[in-house]
């Protein structure tokens, strides 16, 4: 399985909020287009990937969102609209959850109420954790053993002391070249080299 996080510290977790950022400062855009970009392929849509959302911009909790390719029958389109219409979904079956639960929202997608840093601890015990860094190790040159995860952040860059957390946790920093990309333009990068080489 490959699994990737994406961190949108500016994305709200209330749906109208969410909705109405599309295009605005927030760039709530970002999280439909790295959605898209993880999970279809021509014609139809991987099916050995976790996509985790981690919306932050909250009264309450974090809102992780996450897409399980495995278990998903029908998500209402790969356009923008469909998908942040599927993200708003959750946030709204969301409401009223106390810290670390969990909601299903449909089949292969699910919501709870857990913070960046508790889910990739979680996903440390399974996956072999990668973080996007322009000094890091090229992709090219990196070997993958076993369950890779992608951490990858919306415009916000991660915090300094989330880099200390992942450090501790075995995450290593990998790059996809000299330029700073947009996290929907990693994964399509990244999926490539490892269509390729495994």
């Amino acid at each position: 399985m490959r699994a990737f996080v994406l961190r949108a510290r500016s994305a709200p977790t209330d749906s109208q909020l969410l909705l109405a950022s599309v295009g605005q400062e927030a760039h709530t855009e970002i999280l439909a287009h790295t959605l898209m970009n993880t999970i279809f392929v021509a014609q139809s849509h991987r099916n050995d990937v976790v996509v985790y959302l981690v919306l932050e911009s909250t009264n309450d909790f974090s809102r992780t969102i996450c897409f399980d390719t495995r278990n998903i029958c029908h998500i209402g389109g790969f356009h923008e609209q469909a998908l942040l219409a599927k993200i708003a979904k959750a946030l709204d079956i969301s409401r009223g959850m106390t810290k670390e639960q969990t909601r299903i929202v449909d089949q292969g997608i699910s919501v709870s109420t857990i913070s960046f840093e508790k889910l990739v601890q979680e996903l440390a015990v399974d996956y072999q954790l990668f973080m996007m860094d322009k000094k890091g190790t090229s992709i090219r040159e990196q070997e993958f053993v076993g369950n890779p995860c992608f951490l990858l952040t919306d415009h916000i860059p991660m915090p300094k002391k989330s880099f200390n957390t992942l450090k501790r946790l075995g995450a290593q920093k990998i790059s996809l070249g000299p330029k700073m990309l947009f996290a929907s333009q990693c994964v399509v990068l990244i999926h490539n080299e490892l269509d390729i080489n495994q």
